[in-house]
Formats: C-alpha cells, sequence, structure tokens
C-alpha cells in the first residue's frame, strides 16, 4: 500500500453481510492503511439502521440513507418520514442514496415502481438541499429523465456504466461521476473512455465494496484501500501524478457532500 495515499471511497456497503465475520477488524486496518474518508451507503430499508450505525461507531464514515431500486417494495408510506429523522439525529448522514433504477433483473420491482420511489427520494432530496447518490444500470434513458426534472438536485452517478455523452450530459446537470474497480479490468474500454473524456474535477472513486474488486484483486472482497489500484489507472489514463489525482478526487468529493476537509 502507498502510504503517502488519502483514501476516500465515496461508495462502499460495509454493512452487508460479507463483512460481518471480520467488520471491526477491517475497518480499523483499512484506517490505517491510509483510508481516511468512506460514504456507507444504504440500499434496503434494513440497511437506514445499519448504516447510521456505522456512522456513530466510525469517525471517518459518513452515511447515505435511501432505498436501492432492486428493494423498491420496500418503500413504505413513512420510510421517508423515518430517513428524515435519521438525518435530523445524525450530522454525518450526508446524502440520500442508493437511488435510482435498476432495468438489469427481470425478477425486480416493475419499472413504474422503481421511478416512483426513485421521484419521492428526489423530491427529499430538494427538500432538504442534499445531494443524491445514484444506481443505474440499464437505464440511462430514464434515469436522465428523472434527473432533468429536479434541476435543484445533484449528486454523483455511482458506479458509471454509460457513454462519454450520457456522462457529459450527467455533467451538465451538475452531477459527478462515480468510477470504481471496473476501469482497471482488461476490457473496460468504455469507462476509460469516460475517464479520458471528463473532466478531473468531476470524477469520485469507489469500491462499491464487497462487489468489483479492481485488478490485480478482481473477484476478491472488496475493500476501500484498493481504491490505490483505480486512482492509479486513472492518473495512467489522464497522463497526471496519481498523488496529485487522489487529492483532488478528494477535494470532488468534500464538494459533494458540501462539507470543509
Amino acid at each position: 500500500m502507498n502510504q503517502k495515499f488519502k483514501i476516500i471511497d465515496s461508495h462502499a456497503h460495509y454493512d452487508d453481510e460479507a463483512f460481518n465475520e471480520d467488520r471491526e477488524y477491517l475497518l480499523n486496518e483499512i484506517n490505517e492503511n491510509g483510508v481516511i474518508g468512506i460514504l456507507n451507503c444504504a440500499s434496503s430499508y434494513d440497511s437506514l439502521k445499519t448504516t447510521d450505525q456505522l456512522t456513530k461507531d466510525h469517525d471517518f464514515i459518513f452515511g447515505a440513507l435511501g432505498i436501492h431500486p432492486e428493494n423498491a417494495n420496500e418503500m413504505k408510506i413513512d420510510t421517508l418520514d423515518e430517513i428524515k429523522a435519521y438525518i435530523k439525529n445524525n450530522d454525518k448522514i450526508v446524502a440520500i442514496g442508493e437511488i435510482g433504477l435498476d432495468y438489469y433483473w427481470d425478477e425486480n420491482p416493475p419499472k413504474d415502481i422503481q421511478k416512483d420511489v426513485f421521484r419521492r427520494h428526489m423530491n427529499l432530496a430538494k427538500e432538504l438541499n442534499y445531494p443524491v447518490v445514484i444506481h443505474d444500470r440499464d437505464a440511462h434513458q430514464d434515469t436522465l429523465e428523472i434527473i432533468k426534472e429536479f434541476p435543484e438536485v445533484t449528486g454523483v452517478v455511482h458506479c458509471f456504466s454509460g457513454s462519454v455523452e450520457f456522462a457529459k450530459e450527467c455533467i451538465k446537470l451538475g452531477y459527478y461521476i462515480g468510477i470504481t474497480g471496473v476501469v482497471t479490468f482488461k476490457n473496460a474500454k468504455k469507462v476509460v473512455e469516460v475517464v479520458r473524456e471528463i473532466p478531473l474535477e468531476k470524477i469520485l472513486v469507489e469500491t462499491d465494496c464487497p462487489y468489483m474488486a479492481p485488478e490485480p484483486n478482481r473477484g476478491k472482497r472488496n475493500k476501500s484501500d484498493y481504491i490505490e489500484y483505480i486512482i492509479t489507472k486513472i492518473a495512467k489514463i489522464k497522463n497526471i501524478d496519481p498523488y496529485e489525482a487522489n487529492l483532488r478526487f478528494n477535494e470532488n468529493f468534500f464538494r459533494l457532500i458540501r462539507k470543509e476537509k
């Protein structure tokens, strides 16, 4: 591990069951390895509570609260009120997420339900003036249409999988582009082109752990200190110093969550 890197993971799921056996040990280890910040993103209804608790147990963990589109059926009448209550009582909840659309799996909730839940979250973000963390899988057009309905809301399109044109549309609307370990994969031509074409100040780096570990750890359980490999690859694509890139990505993150470093 390159000790000079000060890593911020802009999207992680440390409340996932994949970390149940060694969560505290691992979080302490990655903190010692230079991870200075993590945004833990809720996905299910139950993870609203577990994410909130993680932010209270660890100084370097922030939280985003929302219902993932795969779990859109878990949205209840008072879920948004519950999220507001968490935010009111915890200033380390800094975003609404992970929210959005996922058309990849046939067994996911129907598209109209996903869209309704997405819009309800976007309305909450507008009301609270909070950034959003957007999940978009095989739903680029509908995602773009909905975020255009809420010009007051900005955030990040995480685990970006779209085209250069789509990335530029999102950036015009005030969004950051979240880059995962996929950028290190040998067949990752699309995301490499996106990284090449968009401004450094609109890029965030993330693990989406426990998923999508970068090379050379592809296939393993992902963790935040592996972001070193993502930063190094992006710096190579952009032909800039990796440490300088690291600092810029950290600045981007603090702009996203609107907090001073």
